[in-house]
């Protein structure tokens, strides 16, 4: 992996999606045991996997990661707490709207 530059690799996935009361949820789990780090893109190849309601769904696919540059990296650990505490934006409130 150098400074600048990207690399791509092809990996064997298993995509699970529930979509029950008990559990809303979308995992990729890579089957040759890859792993992803900050800036890294991952892309799952194929058809949207869609779970009606009281469905879990399991498949199997490819994905490609985009490994992130080093500095896309130090970029993104620099960088990815400010991004996060934004998603930690939030008020409590004692009124009552009617």
């Amino acid at each position: 992996m150098g400074i600048f530059s990207r690399t791509t690799e092809q990996v064997p996935c298993t995509v699970e999606v529930s979509h029950r009361f008990e559990s809303l949820h979308a995992h990729v789990r890579f089957n040759n045991g890859a792993v992803v780090f900050p800036g890294d893109v991952v892309l799952v190849h194929g058809a949207p996997v869609v779970a009606a309601y009281g469905e879990v769904v399991i498949e199997d696919r490819m994905a490609t990661i985009t490994r992130a540059s080093g500095i896309e990296r130090l970029w993104t650990r620099l960088t990815g707490d400010l991004g996060f505490m934004e998603l930690c934006e939030f008020s409590f409130s004692d009124e009552v709207k009617l």
